[in-house]
């Protein structure tokens, strides 16, 4: 009876099985999303607005992304974007502004690493992150998002501050979109890579898609939050609208790059010094100014040192007055030691912009030495020579007496010397006669002074 109590009484006042706690716990995680799913308006998405980066992420990708996103610009007109995304990275400065324009888009932003074998590195980590549906090609890769300086190796605290600000920072990023942020200490502490399967498995990216079609009806049916609101994405056949960058974009975001803006500014730099070294030559001119106009426009867009501005310009002037003046190379070597310090404070590296390449600034600073030093060490040697040109450079020639003036009563004799056809007035010894040949030997204002003894055979006279 006991037993048959026991077993017709099972279950009252007993703890639910293993089995009963697992269903609780699925239906309370699946509970919120149900909720969101039922409250969820539907987005049909009529036209896509396709972006294209292809390259490192810099100031000008970013103005192009943050103008593409707008609310109140071209994005006013699209129900979706897509950025097509292949990078290696880019600067930090640059892919927060995407970021920020990404996470306060009115409309859902898609990022697609694709074609196969595009990658989304370091920057690209980012923004995959911050979009509402991330999605990979099969064949591509992301990670390696450990910060680095461009301009040279970061000391070791600052390194740990800069990496533990992007650690933090991906995190938010991967909170705000509601996935699993373990990959990211990985990502940014140890360079971690993935391949797009990884990063699926992982819950950086939402589907895998190999083109757009694929990509469409993956996402058909997703539920996306925008602008606050829960939205399920109805894709269907929407009206697909490139919208690359623009050409001047284009030209300057190769521009815009601290080592080719550098180069740029020193062949404007040259230029000019040559045009004004010889005046006339007109080329140097004209290439000089425009590699000064590029060079201007570029660093609009970089944060510029005007103390390396004037520096630069001190070492031009200390270049050109070299030409001028003989200081026997002082000018040349202050002139390239203002070069080489206005070079290297040129670029302010606040923010990881990237400063100048020592690797292109000493070449050229050696280029300069050398050529000026070449520059200094010809006219040092035409300081040498004898005088080729003027009265000065007949010292030396020999010459005809033409013909004789009175003697003065001061022991010499004028008169005139046919030298290679020219008749000059000339005085020396007062036994001289025409026909004598003779040499000059100095000259004293336009009167030349000559030596010789009479000729005995003088030939035909020299006059003419």
């Amino acid at each position: 009876m006991t037993a048959q109590r026991t077993g017709s009484g099972r279950g009252k006042g007993r703890a639910p099985g293993l089995p009963a706690v697992a269903l609780m716990l699925l239906f309370a995680a699946l509970l919120p999303i149900r909720c969101a799913a039922d409250d969820a308006s539907p987005l049909t998405v009529g036209t896509v607005h396709l972006l294209e980066v292809d390259g490192a992420i810099g100031p000008i990708t970013a103005e192009y992304l943050v103008s593409e996103l707008d609310p109140e610009g071209a994005a006013a007109s699209a129900d979706m974007l897509v950025i097509r995304l292949d990078t290696p990275g880019g600067l930090d400065a640059s892919m927060r502004r995407i970021v920020r324009a990404m996470l306060e888009s009115g409309v859902p932003v898609v990022v697609h690493v694709a074609p196969d074998g595009a990658r989304a590195a370091s920057a690209g980590v980012f923004m995959l992150a911050a979009a509402h549906v991330s999605a990979m090609a099969p064949a591509s890769n992301t990670g390696a998002a450990h910060p680095v300086d461009i301009g040279g190796k970061l000391d070791e605290t600052m390194a740990e501050k800069v990496t533990n600000d992007a650690v933090a920072y991906l995190k938010s990023i991967a909170d705000v979109r509601g996935r699993a942020g373990d990959w990211c200490e990985d990502m940014v502490r140890r360079s971690r890579s993935m391949t797009a399967e990884e990063a699926l498995d992982a819950g950086l990216v939402d589907l895998l898609a190999a083109d757009m079609d694929d990509l469409l009806a993956g996402i058909d049916g997703r539920l996306v939050t925008v602008d606050g609101r829960a939205r399920i994405l109805k894709t269907g056949t929407p009206r697909i609208v490139l919208r690359p960058m623009s050409w001047h974009r284009k030209l300057m975001d190769t521009l815009v790059d601290p080592n080719i803006a550098y180069i740029f500014l020193m062949l404007g730099v040259y230029g000019l010094f040559f045009e004004l070294s010889r005046p006339g030559a007109v080329l140097p001119g004209v290439v000089g100014a425009i590699s000064l106009m590029l060079a201007v426009l570029a660093f609009q867009q970089l944060p510029v040192n005007y103390v390396g501005v004037i520096l630069i310009l001190l070492g031009m002037l200390m270049l050109l007055l070299e030409v001028k003046i003989t200081s026997y190379g002082a000018l040349s070597i202050g002139g390239a030691t203002a070069l080489f310090l206005g070079s290297i404070l040129l670029i302010d590296d606040t923010g990881g912009v990237g400063r100048i390449s020592l690797k292109l600034i000493l070449p050229l600073i050696a280029a300069t030495v050398l050529g000026f030093l070449l520059i200094v060490g010809m006219g040092l040697r035409a300081l040498g020579r004898p005088v080729a040109s003027g009265i000065e450079a007949l010292v030396g020639v020999p010459g005809r007496v033409s013909d004789l003036f009175d003697d003065a009563g001061d022991g010499l004799v004028r008169g005139h010397i046919d030298i290679a056809g020219e008749l000059w007035l000339f005085r020396g010894r007062e036994d001289l006669a025409i026909g004598d040949k003779v040499i000059v030997q100095d000259t004293d204002g336009l009167e030349l002074i000559v030596s010789g003894r009479r000729d005995a055979d003088p030939g035909p006279s020299a006059n003419i």
